[in-house]
């Protein structure tokens, strides 16, 4: 597993509206100047994250973002599935991703491989936005 700037740039925004007060919708353009994204990369990525209601937003001059629902309820894990996909090394031994790949043939490395993929699923699984801030 390897993160993309996508998933970096969302979990930092996830963060930044998770630290505001809750139901405050935050601008995009606050959100991109307190993480130092890219406003229109970021723009792309709340989108997404609306799509999949992890934010919601509003128009108008109060408008912007806030998480639809509480930080404490987001892993670490979905949002970096839904942003990278696998959270395996190899999508060989990927739950959720499988793909068939050469390794397979050897026990030996997809056993080693599984233990990896076991190990960072049950860290970002158990960890939420709300732990992090």
């Amino acid at each position: 597993m390897k993160l993309t700037s996508r998933s970096e740039y969302a979990l930092l925004a996830l963060i930044c509206l998770a630290r505001h007060k809750q139901g405050e919708h935050i601008s995009g353009e606050t959100i991109a100047v307190e993480q130092g994204i890219p406003i229109k990369f970021l723009q792309h990525i709340l989108l997404a994250l609306k799509h999949a209601r992890y934010v919601q937003s509003s128009k108008g001059q109060h408008g912007g973002y806030r998480l639809a629902k509480p930080a404490s309820s987001i892993s670490l894990a979905e949002v970096v599935r839904l942003f990278d996909g696998a959270l395996a090394p190899t999508e060989s031994v990927s739950k959720y991703f499988y793909e068939s790949t050469p390794i397979e043939r050897e026990e030996g490395l997809i056993s080693v491989f599984t233990k990896i993929r076991d190990q960072v699923a049950k860290i970002l699984e158990g960890t939420t936005i709300a732990d992090v801030c």
